[in-house]
């Protein structure tokens, strides 16, 4: 059976393995009909995870939607051929951390996360035709014919994370917006942003086909390698800063753009994956700031998925229009090359079996 499998920096391909069989009574096997690569995933396609992934051998990918083909002794609440997607985190639902919504760090599963290695539950990936997902019941969940392949997709990691963001930075109508990057999810947020009244939203990106989008959609926007991108932004606040940051990138240069433009009492929602192991955090300058900073890059996704399938339902989010290529699984090397590189106005990949 095709799946990607990782043999380096730079060197994920598709290879094969052994078709799934279910061991457990509380797992399910679940064919897939699409899924994705997600941002998060260029951090171990750069090898900034390297010593997570075991070459040749560890799988990626963690945005699924399918269908279930077998399932096991315990699972009630699914039957075979249900169309499902899953939270990109494998949590059982029943421990501690799953039932305060911490689900990520499920006591269970040990913070397992699909396609992301040894050290994170050592799980299959949904760069496959077809994988095992154990703990069924506590992180599946159905979804609805009428949304589209690469919408359900985003159920996974993307909108959810989007969703996140925004009730951490808790907009409120006037306020002044800032989103710093503006890939699938950042856009994401920035919909959801733009929903909710806010006096102006402002993306920043280095990407003018990015930014071209977001403009599109009715955000202010601003390229952060320009000299002055700073200025610009803080005088669109008349000086006083934003009152809610939005990072959805996951690096300590993006992360001191937050600091360097939020006002005194505002709030700083950093959803972004970060691998750094340090960052010059001067706490002074946050407490004398007032500034709230919240931290949310391991997500928890899985309670927010309900609502995420609503605002599609209702028309409110439409994540379809982000996917920008199409791919097979066979050329999972070259949808990884194409979106790390952003080449070709690459936004978000669907990718077929």
């Amino acid at each position: 059976m095709k799946t990607a499998i990782y043999y380096g920096p730079r060197d994920i391909r598709c290879g094969e393995k052994t078709s799934p069989i279910i061991n457990e009574p509380h797992q399910v096997i679940v064919e897939v009909s699409a899924t994705s690569i997600c941002g998060s995933d260029l951090h171990i396609y750069r090898g900034a995870m390297d010593a997570s992934m075991d070459k040749g051998y560890s799988q990626t990918g963690h945005e699924l939607i399918g269908r279930i083909s077998d399932i096991g002794s315990e699972v009630a609440a699914f039957k075979v051929g249900d169309r499902v997607s899953m939270a990109y985190s494998c949590s059982c639902g029943e421990c501690y951390m799953c039932e305060v919504g911490q689900t990520a760090h499920c006591d269970t599963t040990k913070k397992a996360v699909y396609g992301f290695g040894t050290p994170f539950g050592n799980l299959n990936g949904t760069h496959t035709e077809a994988l095992v997902l154990p703990y069924a019941e506590g992180h599946l969940i159905k979804v609805p014919d009428a949304i589209d392949d690469p919408s359900a997709l985003t159920l996974s990691c993307n909108l959810p994370s989007a969703i996140i963001a925004n009730k951490l930075a808790d907009i409120q109508p006037g306020e002044n917006v800032a989103i710093i990057g503006c890939g699938p999810t950042g856009l994401l947020a920035m919909d959801i942003a733009l929903s909710k009244s806010a006096e102006q939203v402002v993306c920043i990106d280095k990407l003018d086909y990015r930014l071209a989008v977001a403009e599109k959609k009715g955000a202010i926007t601003i390229n952060s390698t320009g000299d002055n991108w700073k200025e610009e932004a803080l005088a669109l606040t008349h000086y006083h800063g934003f009152d809610k940051v939005i990072e959805v990138v996951g690096y300590p240069e993006t992360l001191q753009m937050c600091l360097d433009i939020v006002r005194p009492g505002g709030t700083i929602a950093a959803i972004g994956v970060f691998c750094d192991q340090e960052f010059n955090l001067v706490l002074a300058d946050v407490f004398f700031r007032n500034i709230s900073l919240h931290m949310n890059g391991f997500a928890n996704v899985q309670p927010y998925m309900h609502e995420a399938i609503r605002l599609m339902e209702s028309g409110l989010i439409n994540p379809c229009e982000y996917f920008t290529h199409n791919y097979s699984l066979d050329h999972i090397d070259e949808a990884f090359k194409t979106f790390y590189n952003k080449s070709d106005g690459a936004l978000k990949m669907l990718i077929k079996p």
